[in-house]
């Protein structure tokens, strides 16, 4: 497993990879939400009412940032979260 902090505007969040079998889990967290690989499931998020986006086909937290986002639950959305937009757009308003 691998820990790194994130910066964006200003603000830090914390990225995890995880080695699996097949691929990696990757995930980036803040105060108020977090920017999730397709391993985790957003609809679960949406359900416990937290602030999610999810992206796809990625490896890396690097990847992560870089990647569009494909899905977002209700709270996210209401932070101004969109489907299209990058994970560094959609964590600098979750962080």
């Amino acid at each position: 497993m691998k820990s790194v902090d994130v910066v964006v505007n200003g603000k830090t969040g914390i990225g995890v990879e995880i080695e699996l079998p097949k691929a990696s889990l990757v995930l980036v967290h803040g105060d108020s939400g977090f920017v999730m690989c397709g391993y985790l499931d957003i609809q679960a998020a949406d359900k416990k009412g937290d602030a999610a986006a999810l992206v796809r086909g990625v490896c890396t937290v690097n990847d992560l940032l870089e990647a569009d986002i494909a899905a977002v639950t209700k709270a996210a959305a209401k932070k101004g979260v969109k489907i299209g937009m990058t994970g560094r757009d959609a964590l600098s308003r979750l962080l």
